[in-house]
């Protein structure tokens, strides 16, 4: 039954990393990513010291995409790109004639 219920867990966790990803105009704050990161690295480790693999591994994937958005963020910073989350759509100087 733990099992099953971690799996739920960092199942729906997942499906939100999963979102903000693929929502390519979503920005995280910092604060959020380190958060999530935090907590899925030990949701991680405590799965795995269980021996819970299917909550481990959707913990890990749930990590991954995590990554990938704290590289969006730091590109964000670079940019100088306010950090709320939905970021406005990409303006190409090119198309709006400036």
């Amino acid at each position: 039954m733990v099992e099953f219920l971690l799996a739920v867990t960092f199942a729906c966790g997942l499906v939100v990393a999963v979102a903000h990803v693929i929502n390519s105009r979503f920005v995280a704050p910092v604060y959020d990513v380190v958060a999530n990161l935090t907590g899925f690295v030990c949701a991680v480790a405590a799965s795995t010291l269980l021996r819970h693999w299917i909550p481990a591994l959707l913990a890990a994937l749930a990590v991954c995409c995590w990554l990938a958005l704290a590289l969006r963020t730091l590109g964000a910073i670079r940019r100088r790109q306010p950090l709320l989350g939905q970021a406005p759509p990409h303006q190409d100087s090119r198309v709006s004639g400036h």
